[in-house]
């Protein structure tokens, strides 16, 4: 089943929840413990590293007052839609109360997280100019550039840069990288967005 998991997974095989370590670990996403018989379901089972599944989740599954989830599932959802990554501080903040479960029960903003999603944005940020320069001249570079950035860990910096408002872009990216960032954006605004 693993192997089948990884399979699926845009680029390199990494945890479905934070998007920084490899998915070693099999979750249940509608845990054993409150659904046994979800252990035969398909759609159940999600690629996630081993802080995720057994430090963070475990048996975790917030329900609203209907009964519904309120964990984003990854596989059926678009996370943007409940998350917003604050490019700058590295963190999420929620746009509703899924969301902000989601980042609860996952710990979406602990520490080594927030970090390395920092680090994502100021290396994104310089990758992007460079693939731009590269493509420009037509430099067969660029290509393997681009493929790096979109398996590079925390992804999802990269799609929240793409989401960004043009008119707010020069203020999040600087300058130097909005003719980048809009160049990228018409060559891969196709690329279906997976990370939350």
């Amino acid at each position: 089943m693993k192997t089948l998991l990884e399979a699926m997974a845009h680029g390199v095989a990494r945890c479905m929840y934070c998007d920084d370590s490899r998915g070693t670990d099999i979750d249940h996403f509608q845990p054993l413990a409150v659904a046994p018989l979800r252990a035969f379901v398909w759609a159940n089972h999600l690629l996630a590293c081993s802080y995720c599944n057994s430090n963070a989740k475990r048996d975790a599954y917030p329900l609203a007052a209907d009964g519904s989830c309120l964990l984003v599932d990854p596989t059926a959802e678009d996370p943007a839609e409940h998350l917003f990554l604050m490019l700058h501080s590295g963190e999420y903040s929620h746009r509703t109360d899924k969301g902000e479960q989601t980042i609860r029960v996952f710990g979406l903003n602990r520490p080594d997280l927030v970090k390395g999603r920092k680090d994502a944005f100021c290396l994104a940020c310089s990758n992007l100019r460079d693939w731009h320069g590269l493509h420009q001249d037509r430099d067969p570079a660029a290509d393997r550039v681009a493929q790096a950035l979109l398996d590079s860990p925390f992804v999802d910096v990269v799609y929240a840069m793409m989401r960004l408002d043009p008119g707010l872009a020069e203020t999040v990216v600087g300058q130097r990288t909005v003719p980048a960032l809009d160049h990228w954006r018409s060559v891969y605004e196709a690329v279906p967005a997976t990370a939350p």
